[in-house]
């Protein structure tokens, strides 16, 4: 066996790149052709030199040799990856017509013998397979033009996230050491650069609003849900490198304590049920309470709706403000929602004799004491 490269031309643009086979020289009657046993893909990332060492350890390996010699790192993975997809598909193909193991290639197996390599795991993945399935999310990316490398690593960065949260390259080392995902999806991400994930990224994010409206609709009727604004809330992210090309990254006051690096601010709404209803990126100096307004309209929120926003949003100025007759009015209860806040006043009025007590869950009790505007608000 030996491996072959193969130049590749791309459909439209012409634009060519190469592809790794591992292909072995068979004879069929009078003639020697040659059969491609693994199609190792166009990152395959081996050097040249070292493929002798690869063509040695992939017979050892499939003969069930022992080895006297210590093979570097880089080729004893790439060969225990090659020759785990060479016995898949010698399994395969040894299914008879009615995809029943054919008995004569029955072996006894001394179970004390076996060694476990690369082990993988596999009880998350397949839940995160499950949930994406129950709200069509394979079947959406599909319909937004991602093709199947795209929705792999993209299937691949959003349940990585869920199981191992972290950025691009850590998850990217996870499916490549660690997880059995690939297997899931018939997949091989050994395969897949650290670019593909960057780039699957680019695609979830370029389609994020049609993305969490279809989440959120397929969320409300799995769960017979009515739809809500309950929380809203901001936080910022920074960049280590000046992101010059970036024009919503701005300085201003970090929530990390980097106010020497630009941000970025992001904003979240959620459901009563804690489901998302829409996010948004915003420039890193961007204040706090101005985004409350473009991030209601935006979402088309339902008139009656209960907003509850933390301290940094509830500011007089999207609290109440007033006209020019001079009369206090609420701008979330003249666009006909509700609101609940924190009270910025340093000095708190409280009367716990006229308190109405309520237990919670955890048998703690909490006190409450209504307070009425001179508007009539609560």
């Amino acid at each position: 066996m030996f491996i072959r490269r193969t130049k590749t031309r791309t459909v439209g643009t012409q634009d060519h790149y190469y592809t790794f086979r591992l292909v072995r020289s068979v004879r069929i009657g009078d003639k020697v052709r040659q059969r491609t046993l693994v199609n190792l893909g166009a990152h395959f990332d081996l050097p040249p030199a070292q493929w002798p060492l690869l063509y040695q350890r992939l017979d050892d390996l499939l003969a069930g040799q022992s080895t006297l010699m210590d093979y570097p790192e880089e080729v004893e993975n790439h060969a225990q990856r090659i020759v785990a997809q060479l016995i898949s598909r010698q399994a395969e193909t040894s299914l008879d017509a009615d995809d029943k193991p054919s008995t004569s290639d029955w072996h006894s197996v001394d179970v004390d013998s076996l060694q476990l390599v690369r082990p993988r795991t596999v009880g998350v993945e397949h839940v995160g397979l499950w949930a994406m399935e129950q709200v069509g999310l394979p079947a959406l990316l599909a319909q937004l033009g991602l093709n199947s490398r795209q929705q792999a690593a993209a299937v691949g960065s959003i349940i990585g996230r869920l199981a191992a949260p972290g950025s691009e390259r850590a998850t990217h080392r996870w499916l490549r050491d660690t997880s059995a995902l690939g297997d899931l999806l018939e997949v091989d991400f050994e395969n897949y650069s650290l670019m593909q994930l960057y780039r699957a990224s680019d695609a979830l994010m370029a389609h994020r609003e049609a993305i969490e409206a279809h989440l959120f609709g397929a969320a409300m009727t799995l769960f017979e849900l009515q739809p809500t604004v309950t929380l809203y809330d901001l936080t910022n992210t920074y960049f280590e490198g000046d992101a010059g090309s970036q024009e919503k990254a701005q300085r201003g006051h970090s929530k990390e304590k980097r106010s020497d690096c630009p941000l970025l601010t992001l904003g979240l709404m959620l459901d009563a049920s804690g489901f998302v209803r829409r996010s948004q990126v915003f420039a890193g100096n961007v204040s706090e309470p101005h985004t409350l307004a473009e991030m209601l309209s935006a979402l088309q929120a339902p008139k009656g709706a209960l907003v509850v926003m933390d301290r940094g949003i509830a500011t007089q100025d999207n609290i109440t403000y007033k006209t020019a007759q001079a009369v206090a009015c609420s701008w979330l209860a003249e666009q006909g929602y509700r609101y609940l806040v924190v009270s910025r006043e340093r000095k708190r009025t409280f009367d716990l004799a006229s308190a109405m007590t309520v237990t919670t869950a955890t048998q703690q009790p909490v006190h409450l004491h209504k307070v009425l505007s001179e508007d009539g608000q609560e």
